[in-house]
C-alpha cells in the first residue's frame, strides 16, 4: 500500500511539472494535434491554425494578389469554413488577401483591430463582412478569444485608437499544453516594451514586421526566448527584410530560424508536449532588394518622378522629345495591388501629370483624380507605371 501511494504521488508530481502557469494541462490523444501553417504569401503575413478539436482560424491573408493562393491552400486541406478570421491591422500586405477568402469561404467570426483606414482594400473588406452578415468583433488587450477548449488564445495587444497602423496590431499568444505560439503581426519595438508587462515567453515566434529592425528588440527576443522563429517575407523584397541585427539577436539565443521566402509554407505540428517543423532551417542569406526594372526603349521617355505618400500625389513626367498617349496605361500601388487606369490623355514633352487620391484628390489641367479614398501606405509603398502593352515603364520605391 505504501509503495502504491508513493507511486501515485510521483505521477501527480510529474504531471504537475508538465503544466505551466499560463497554459492548460493537455491530454495527448493520437490524431488530436494542433497544426500552425505559416503560408508563403511573399512580402506579407498569413497564418492558418488547425486546432486539436477541428476548429480553424486564419490570421491575415497577405496582399490581395496572394489571396487566391491562400484560398487554394485552404481548399486543398479540405477547409470549407473558417471558424475565426483575424485581420491584425489594416495594412494591405495583411488584409488584401482576405478579400478573396471572404468571397470564397464561409466565416464564423471576424476579428479586426478596429483601426479605421480609408484605403480601397480596407473598405472592400468591411463591405464584404457587412454584406455577408459575418459577426464582427474588435478585441481589447487582455481579452481571451474562444476558439478551442484545449487552446488558450490571449490578446496581448489591440489598439483601435493607435495613430499608426502597425501600433494597432492584434498580437495573439496561443498556448496548447506546454507549446505556445506568439504571433506579433507588425508590432514595433514600443509595443514590444508594453507587452513585456505580460507573459510573452513562447516556444514559437512569428517575428514582427517580417524581420524588420523596427521590431524584435534585443530585450524582447530575450523575454520571448523562442526555440523557433518564423520569418515571413518576400524573396528580394525592397525593404531588405530580414534585417541582419534581428537575425543576429535570434541566433544569439539559439533560436532555430525558418523563412517562408526560402522554403515556402512552414508548418509546425504539436501534440501540446512535443512539436515538429516540416521545413529546413534558414540558410542565413539576408534578402537584398531587387535592382530597378529596366525601362523598355519604346517608353523610356516617361517616368515616375515624384511620390508624396502623405498628400497622395504621384508625378508622371515625359522626359522625351515626343508626345506620348497614356491611353491604356496603368499606375499601380504595389502594396495594395490597386490600379489607376489612365484616361485617353496625351502627355506632352517636358510636361508632368499628377495622379491624385485621398481626401484632397483634385482634377483639372495637369491633375488626374484617381479616387477620394486613400491609396498609398504612408509608411512606404512602391509605385509602378505600365504601358498599354503591360510592360513596366518606371518604378519608384
Amino acid at each position: 500500500m505504501k509503495k502504491l501511494i508513493v507511486m501515485l504521488l510521483c505521477i501527480f508530481v510529474l504531471a504537475g511539472c508538465t503544466e505551466t502557469s499560463n497554459t492548460k494541462k493537455v491530454s495527448v490523444t493520437a490524431g488530436h494535434g494542433m497544426r500552425v501553417h505559416f503560408i508563403d504569401v511573399g512580402q506579407g503575413d498569413s497564418i492558418f491554425i488547425e486546432s486539436p478539436n477541428g476548429k480553424t482560424m486564419l490570421v491575415d491573408g497577405g496582399v490581395k494578389g496572394a489571396g487566391q493562393k491562400v484560398v487554394s491552400y485552404l481548399k486543398e486541406l479540405g477547409v470549407n469554413k473558417l471558424d475565426i478570421v483575424v485581420a491584425t491591422h489594416p495594412d494591405a500586405d495583411h488584409i488584401g488577401g482576405l478579400i478573396p477568402v471572404l468571397n470564397s469561404i464561409d466565416i464564423g467570426q471576424f476579428y479586426d483591430s478596429g483601426k479605421v483606414h480609408t484605403s480601397q482594400t480596407f473598405e472592400e473588406m468591411l463591405t464584404l463582412i457587412d454584406t455577408k452578415n459575418i459577426p464582427y468583433n474588435v478585441p481589447k488587450t487582455g481579452d481571451r478569444i474562444a476558439f478551442d477548449d484545449d487552446i488558450n488564445v490571449k490578446v496581448l495587444n489591440a489598439n483601435e485608437n493607435a495613430t499608426d497602423n502597425n501600433d494597432a496590431s492584434i498580437v495573439l499568444k496561443l498556448a496548447y499544453g506546454n507549446v505556445s505560439f506568439l504571433l506579433t503581426a507588425d508590432a514595433g519595438i514600443a509595443l514590444e516594451k508594453e507587452m513585456m508587462q505580460d507573459d510573452v515567453k513562447a516556444t514559437i515566434l512569428k517575428a514582427g514586421h517580417h524581420g524588420s529592425n523596427t521590431s524584435s528588440s534585443a530585450e524582447f527576443i530575450q523575454k520571448v526566448h523562442p526555440e523557433v522563429t518564423i520569418l515571413s517575407y518576400g524573396e528580394g523584397n525592397k525593404y531588405g527584410h530580414p534585417h541582419a541585427e534581428v537575425v543576429e539577436r535570434l541566433q544569439a539565443i539559439g533560436s532555430k530560424i525558418y523563412a517562408t521566402a526560402e522554403v515556402g509554407t512552414v508548418i509546425v505540428s504539436t501534440d501540446g508536449v512535443n512539436y515538429d517543423v516540416n521545413s529546413k532551417e534558414w540558410s542565413g542569406n539576408i534578402a537584398s532588394a531587387p535592382a530597378p526594372a529596366a525601362s523598355p526603349t519604346t517608353s523610356a521617355s516617361v517616368d515616375i518622378v515624384s511620390k508624396d505618400l502623405i498628400e497622395e500625389i504621384v508625378g508622371i513626367k515625359n522626359n522625351g522629345n515626343e508626345a506620348v498617349s497614356l491611353k491604356g496605361w496603368q499606375l499601380i500601388s504595389i502594396e495594395g495591388a490597386q490600379v489607376f487606369n489612365f484616361p485617353n490623355v496625351t502627355l506632352q514633352p517636358g510636361k508632368t501629370f499628377y495622379v491624385t487620391s485621398g481626401s484632397n484628390a483634385r482634377e483639372g489641367q495637369n491633375y488626374l483624380k484617381w479616387t477620394k479614398k486613400q491609396i498609398w501606405l504612408n509608411d512606404g509603398d512602391a509605385a509602378q507605371l505600365r504601358n498599354a502593352k503591360g510592360d513596366i515603364v518606371s518604378e519608384l520605391d
